[in-house]
């Protein structure tokens, strides 16, 4: 075996099974795993996915939400131990791989029309 197939079987091992079908322009609500004190809980985070990155363990997604008038991007990793859960709340049409031009728009010109041929 070459580095390259070790290293794909040692990845193989650490990759979740159970990932929804999730696309760019889609809502969703990621469950991220806090540590406070002693304590361990479940913290949800919910916005559009403006981009999607990388492939294998590496893959990456980034959501946008405005929270208090003030927009909020997060990069999770799909395939971290501290992602609880991906949850589709909402299916977006979109013709675009990045929606990075959703940064400089305002109030409801930052909506995204909902696709109904795929399934949640």
């Amino acid at each position: 075996m070459n580095a390259e197939q070790i290293i794909k079987s040692i990845e193989a091992e650490h990759l979740k099974p159970n990932l929804p079908v999730i696309h760019v322009g889609d809502t969703v609500r990621v469950g991220v795993r806090i540590i406070e004190g002693g304590k361990e809980r479940v913290q949800p985070y919910e916005g559009t996915i403006i981009a999607m990155g990388n492939s294998g363990i590496n893959k990456t997604i980034t959501v946008r939400r405005v929270f208090q008038g003030v927009g909020v991007e997060r990069v999770f990793l799909l395939h971290s131990p501290r992602i609880a859960n991906i949850q589709v709340i909402r299916r977006g049409k979109v013709r675009r791989a990045k929606l990075y031009y959703l940064r400089d728009r305002v109030g409801k010109a930052t909506r995204i029309q909902q696709r109904f041929d795929r399934p949640l």
